[in-house]
């Protein structure tokens, strides 16, 4: 259709003529209101941004003689801060003469990496940084697809408000009674010095 052709059949239905694939052969316009059509582009961007999962990095220390118990409990909660979608730092920190002894930090992350091996995989392989020794976990490619279907599930479509009726709407704000249910004014006292009326 020529240009003068759709703009005058744009403007006859009250609507605007907008291009949305310029670079095709001919470009391709449709006829539509603009005004809402930018106002669906913008919440469609808001949904997707509100449904991306944010990674965060959570570091987890760890020395050449923590204990069991401190290793299970650490290596418990980088499972749960994995299994949410997230990744894990696992650093190994030397003291004093420890950094002769660097097999012993490689030796721990292999075991961390072997203990959560079902929900994380070896994204940077162990490597000495001063005195620190580290190695970054990150999800397995099934927990982090688990992890991105929770997050739009819970950015899932808001439900619209019920409305309210007009007998709710006309209530007072605060709840108080009504003036005329208000209880009623104590009688005039007694007089028995004065006159009666």
């Amino acid at each position: 259709m020529p240009l003068e052709a759709a703009l005058d059949k744009a403007r006859s239905e009250g609507l605007d003529l907008v291009e949305v694939s310029p670079m095709a052969q001919p470009p391709v316009c449709k006829i539509m209101d603009y005004g809402k059509f930018k106002y669906e582009e913008k919440k469609k961007a808001a949904e997707a941004k509100r449904a991306q999962l944010i990674v965060h990095l959570k570091e987890v220390k760890l020395r050449p003689k923590t204990e069991d118990h401190d290793y299970e409990f650490k290596v418990r909660n980088t499972r749960g801060f994995i299994e949410d979608g997230n990744k894990a730092k696992v650093v190994i920190q030397f003291r004093g003469r420890e950094i002769t002894h660097k097999e012993q930090g490689t030796a721990i992350l292999d075991d961390v990496a072997k203990d959560l091996k079902d929900v994380a995989v070896v994204e940077q392989a162990p490597r000495m940084e001063g005195r620190l020794m580290f190695m970054i976990l990150a999800p397995t490619p099934k927990i982090a697809q688990r992890a991105r279907e929770q997050a739009r599930a819970a950015a899932g479509p808001k439900r619209p408000s019920a409305p309210t009726s007009p007998d709710k709407a006309a209530a007072p704000a605060t709840g108080s009674a009504p003036e005329e249910d208000a209880s009623p004014a104590a009688p005039p006292p007694a007089d028995s010095t004065g006159p009666t009326p």
